[in-house]
């Protein structure tokens, strides 16, 4: 594999860090006590932006940290700004093969751009894999040792939840890196990941569910994300008591101000910017701590929490915390076993079994599976609503990283 000696991820190290000084001090930004209020409440406020300019705007002493992703990142590689960069990483790297070259420089550009988010705001940045190794530990494992390696002190290694994800994530912790485990949905999910891949983050991307509840006419979608999020939330807690390492959750894919309100006391809730700017804008400061709170969801019928699974999204069985301590226990030798070992102790619709057409069908939805398409199979109990919202996610960042590589292609001429 790429990158799998000392001397060359040195040189890629030193080459991206080239002109960057971590020790210099970075700008200093005012505090809010809009923000400082929210704090208060024990919510660390990261921002959910690879753009230095907007988060610059916004950014206030009480923030601790920014997280990126496939498509932010895509975002900001598709304005030109680092196309001299891809050239010099090119010129660099031209013994590799092409296959292998786009690889390593679309590596090369999203560690640089974390670096410059340190730089600019002395803050925690979250970098995401490159989405072609969600399924293998090996390449989980080695590039997220290597984005480990360019920043130590600042850097966290964005995991999907995959289940060779989850493996790859137990191995990156225990070799002493961060990992926010991305991409859950559900409770049931966060709790499979605390337990056995004992990431440092887990997320729950709320404002997904509840656009598609309301997006398919199944009830508002109001509460939906955040009963999930406060669920999850409590479970964790109750993990990380028990098996001495510390997972947090993070309320992410946030859609509204009124979600900033609902989820106040959350361990952290990562805000895009339009939300963060909406929050502090028309939101009175006088936070207090809901994060222990049930919240309502309304559906069209109730019969849809049983029949779509709805519930799985905030209820977490007791036979799924058994199997969760029994693969923790006894650890799988790879992803595909942990899926196989899950399935035949009843975890199926958390690793469901899809076709190439499925993934396709899914790739072409996009975030938002198209209920239509999946109802029967959710219904039937072929597949979990938070097992096809993480498939989607991961597809449409997926999306995003060619449309990355394919810029990165065009520029070093392949």
């Amino acid at each position: 594999m790429v990158g799998d000696t000392q001397a060359y991820r040195e040189q890629i190290r030193d080459f991206v860090r080239r002109d960057v000084d971590l020790t210099v001090e970075p700008r200093m930004f005012s505090g809010d006590t809009f923000w400082s209020n929210l704090r208060s409440t024990g919510t660390h406020v990261w921002l959910d932006t690879g753009d230095l300019n907007a988060a610059g705007e916004l950014w206030s002493a009480e923030m601790s940290a920014l997280t990126t992703n496939n498509t932010l990142l895509n975002a900001e590689i598709q304005k030109g700004i680092y196309d001299e960069l891809i050239g010099e990483a090119n010129r660099l790297l031209a013994d590799l093969d092409s296959a292998a070259r786009v690889h390593e420089v679309a590596f090369v550009v999203n560690v640089r751009h974390g670096l410059r988010l340190v730089q600019e705001f002395g803050a925690d940045v979250s970098i995401e894999l490159h989405t072609a190794l969600s399924h293998d530990i090996d390449g989980i494992v080695s590039y997220g040792e290597r984005i480990h390696e360019i920043c130590p002190e600042r850097f966290l290694v964005k995991v999907p939840l995959t289940a060779a994800g989850l493996l790859g994530a137990r191995e990156l912790g225990r070799r002493g890196v961060r990992v926010n485990l991305t991409l859950g949905f559900s409770a049931r999910q966060n709790v499979l990941a605390a337990t056995i891949a004992r990431p440092s983050y887990c997320n729950v991307f709320l404002g997904r569910l509840g656009a598609f509840v309301k997006q398919y006419g199944l009830g508002s979608g109001e509460n939906v994300g955040e009963k999930a999020t406060i669920a999850s939330q409590q479970a964790l807690r109750a993990v990380s008591e028990r098996n001495g390492n510390p997972t947090y959750q993070i309320a992410a894919s946030m859609r509204s101000a009124t979600q900033v309100r609902t989820l106040a006391g959350v361990d952290v809730m990562t805000m895009p910017i339009p939300v963060a700017r909406e929050a502090r804008s028309v939101l009175p400061s006088d936070f207090s701590d809901r994060s222990s709170e049930d919240v309502p969801v309304q559906l069209v019928r109730d019969e849809l929490v049983s029949e779509l699974g709805l519930a799985e999204l905030w209820r977490v069985d007791d036979a799924e915390y058994r199997v969760a301590e029994e693969l923790d226990v006894d650890l799988p030798a790879d992803g595909e076993e942990l899926a196989q070992r899950a399935r035949r102790r009843g975890l199926a619709t958390l690793f469901p079994e899809l076709s190439e057409a499925d993934r396709r069908r899914i790739r072409e939805d996009g975030k938002l599976p198209d209920f239509h398409r999946w109802k029967d199979s959710l219904i039937a109990g072929d597949i979990g609503l938070d097992a096809l919202f993480s498939i989607a996610g991961l597809e449409a960042f997926a999306k995003d990283q060619d449309q990355l590589d394919d810029r990165i292609r065009g520029l070093i001429g392949e």
